[in-house]
């Protein structure tokens, strides 16, 4: 397939989107996933892909990138859910982060763990409750680069989702809340859950499981008490990649369903070799249920080859944790060793994938070469780096970039006699050697059997029993439910038009900005009326206009959108509707440009430090509030309405904003207009600064020189002796003896000073 993309240069924030599909008749000859320069056109490119098209997968990516429900992928083994993964990574316009529960999963994913992005402990997390010091294990102090991103990103993908814990999604919801959006599940933001809850389950201590059994009914992630909050989709991929062969296909099935009848064994079982443990099987790799049998047989079987053994320190720089390493720090590897590749093949010429077996035919300090047991063929290989990613947001362009922490450079092999059947998940063999007779948790045996090709190239050295089936009935009824409701192409419109809905209104919804008016209009008209009569009045009735006008309006809006939008055959490129969001963007500009100017003119002084932080508190919301509304506006009447551009602009206003928040507050100059009560401002000023030094001078409280309604009565009345001094409300006879001279010589000097 090939997708010729377009970049608009006049972007403040470049990115490429889709124009069209061509067909291969219609380009040249280009290697795959290259790009190229098109028709001269500097800001036209091709991307080309081989990406085979699949209805499921097209279907989830429409769902990630039209709208904003939460989708669960997920497949039996090899049906491409990662390489779905790294094909949305290259290519969605959102901004997301990707996340695994492991630091092996993590690597391959392309991200970081759940526990080092979102810095939390191992500990059980247990909502709502208090367990000794359980809400401080849990309230890490976030770097202001870390809050950025948790702000700002659209999309949060989590590969291997089976073994996440429900109690670890919801510590994951318990972070998004305070940093984003406290009442909505996950803090608003979408979740990409990928995984097979068939294979792998989370691993769970019995000590741990006791303190969360109370409020969980099952550790599965589907179990999270957020996610049963939210509404999320299911697609479930149906094409298999990795198996050709129907009748394996139909056993893998059967035993992946927990349907192991006699037939079934009994066709799998043909596969059972006695001999299996004592021979020599050249090119099979053998899977164990323990980490201790994998370890021994590799060991054992170098230690056998009598060729001097050879050991290459992995180089590892910055950053770089032990449990991410994907191979042996000190790899120890000796001529005629079988050994597995761990990455796939980067030279770009597909010699070997991840999990590819071969044998090495040479081995000198400073050359290995291997010959592939599937092809014959022989290969040189050479050393590759693996990277521990970091998300940080760019100053400049406001997207998140992955920082590169450290890295790990070693030869891509491994010994590979035998491996661990967990460690081998998402890994694809042609042949393997499998002993399941002690499987012990749910899903083992089918993850063990289902990484291989074929039927042909399994071997069993000991037979499968129905009781080495390990199947969880809570996943069994998970699942059942899951298969009763399958997202398709209707659901999916609705979904779409539901998003686009909600974005608009939220767009033309005012009743937040409405609430935080009437915040700062109670507090004003409550604690400073006498000071601020006619500023006040001002408010109330900019209150009035404010939700007849706008808010009213508003909410009016909003339905003839939804009418709009469900009359609509595509609401994304309907011309009316976009026309209809142009003029009201135009309509609310008009009739919050007086609110605008009336919060831009407003400076209240109070001494009341309480006083002072909740008026600040208060002016902040709406201030913020009305900025960042005034802007989307300006943005969709200028460019119209798209979702992800919308998405986009909304991010950036929202990490603005926090960036004005974090800085420290400079000392502003004295602004000549302190409010529209005060008759003689300029002589405010001076006395108010008298009264700063005063109190600077004798280590006071200012207020305890002069009240601030003191200070409004002289300035207004302007006392010209120290009867009319003491006839200023809230001046007395002390403050007259103590100050009355000077106060009456800072008048005295303001009325030359204006003559």
């Amino acid at each position: 397939m090939f997708l010729l993309y377009y970049e608009n240069p006049k972007d403040r924030l470049p990115q490429w989107k889709p124009v069209f599909c061509l067909t291969t008749a219609l380009i040249p000859a280009q290697s795959a996933y290259g790009h190229r320069r098109f028709n001269k056109n500097p800001y036209l490119r091709l991307k080309f892909t081989t990406m085979e098209t699949n209805k499921e997968l097209e279907l989830a990516r429409r769902l990630i990138e039209q709208t904003g429900t939460h989708l669960f992928l997920t497949g039996k083994a090899g049906t491409g859910k990662t390489t779905f993964l790294h094909t949305l990574k290259e290519n969605s316009p959102k901004r997301m982060v990707v996340l695994a529960p492991t630091g092996i999963a993590a690597i391959n994913a392309g991200g970081m763990t759940i526990h080092s992005f979102f810095q939390l402990p191992f500990a059980p997390f247990v909502p709502g409750a208090a367990f000794g010091d359980q809400k401080a294990k849990y309230r890490f102090q976030f770097n202001q680069e870390k809050r950025k991103i948790m702000r700002s990103i659209d999309l949060l993908v989590i590969d291997e989702i089976s073994m996440v814990r429900a109690d670890l999604l919801d510590a994951i919801d318990d972070v998004l809340r305070r940093f984003r959006n406290p009442y909505k599940p996950f803090g608003g933001v979408q979740l990409l859950l990928i995984g097979d809850v068939q294979q792998l389950p989370p691993v769970i201590k019995n000590e741990d499981w006791q303190l969360l059994s109370p409020y969980y009914d099952s550790p599965y992630f589907f179990s999270s008490h957020a996610l049963r909050q939210s509404t999320y989709c299911t697609i479930e991929l149906q094409t298999v990649y990795r198996q050709k062969d129907r009748e394996f296909l139909d056993l893998l099935n059967a035993v992946r369903e927990n349907r192991c009848d006699a037939r079934v064994l009994d066709c799998l079982n043909r596969r059972y070799r006695p001999d299996a443990d004592s021979c020599e099987m050249e090119g099979y790799i053998r899977l164990t249920t323990h980490n201790q049998q994998a370890r021994q047989i590799n060991a054992q079987r170098l230690e056998a080859i009598k060729s001097e053994s050879i050991c290459f320190q992995a180089s590892i720089t910055g950053t770089f944790p032990e449990y991410s390493y994907p191979t042996d720090v000190e790899l120890e590897l000796k001529e005629g060793a079988q050994v597995m590749f761990i990455k796939n093949d980067t030279s770009g010429k597909h010699r070997y994938a991840n999990g590819t077996i071969g044998k090495i035919t040479r081995l000198d300090e400073d050359n290995i070469r291997v010959r592939i047991e599937e092809t014959g063929t022989e290969v040189e290989v050479k050393p590759e780096e693996w990277t521990n990613a970091k998300y940080r947001l760019d100053k400049d362009t406001k997207e998140i970039v992955e920082d590169i922490e450290g890295t790990f450079t070693q030869y891509p092999l491994k010994l590979a006699w035998a491996i661990t059947v967990h460690k081998s998940q998402g890994l694809t063999f042609e042949h393997a050697v499998i002993d399941v007779s002690s499987a012990f948790a749910h899903g083992q045996t089918y993850v063990a059997l289902s990484r291989c090709r074929s039927l042909e190239g399994l071997v069993l050295t000991a037979p499968v029993s129905a009781k080495s089936v390990i199947s969880d009935w809570v996943v069994r009824t998970f699942n059942e439910q899951v298969s009763r409701n399958p997202v398709d192409e209707r659901q999916y419109e609705s979904l779409r038009n539901t998003f686009y809905l909600e974005l608009l209104k939220e767009l033309f919804g005012f009743q937040m900005l409405e609430r935080f008016l009437n915040g700062f209009l109670r507090l004003m008209d409550e604690y400073l009326y006498e000071l601020y009569p006619r500023l006040v009045k001002q408010y109330k009735e900019e209150a009035e206009r404010f939700g007849e006008k706008v808010v009213d309006t508003g909410v009016k809006f909003e339905r003839q959108c939804a009418m709009l939008i469900s009359a609509s055959a595509d609401c994304a490129t309907d011309s009316h509707l976009q026309q209809r969001i142009h003029d009201a963007s135009e309509y609310f500009l008009r009739e919050i440009h007086p609110l605008s100017e009336l919060v831009e003119g407003t400076n209240v002084e109070t001494d009341n430090k309480e006083l002072f932080r909740k008026l600040d508190a208060a002016f902040s919301d709406l201030s913020e509030t009305l900025r960042q509304k005034t802007a989307l506006l300006e943005y969709v009447r200028e460019k119209g309405f798209a979702v992800t551009d919308y998405l986009r602009k909304k991010s950036l206003l929202s990490l603005d904003e926090k960036e004005k928040q974090s800085q420290p507050k400079k000392e502003q100059p004295k602004k000549e207009s302190i409010g529209q009560d005060i008759q003689h401002p300029r002589l405010y000023n001076a006395l108010t600064e008298w009264r700063r030094e005063e109190a600077q001078r004798t280590g006071k409280p200012a207020y305890t020189v002069l009240h601030q309604k003191a200070l409004l009565g002289i300035a207004n009345l302007m006392p010209t002796d120290e009867t009319a001094l003491l006839n200023v409300p809230h001046v007395g006879k002390k403050t007259v003896e103590k100050y009355g001279d000077t106060l009456l010589s800072i008048i005295e000097e303001y009325k030359e000073n204006e003559a």
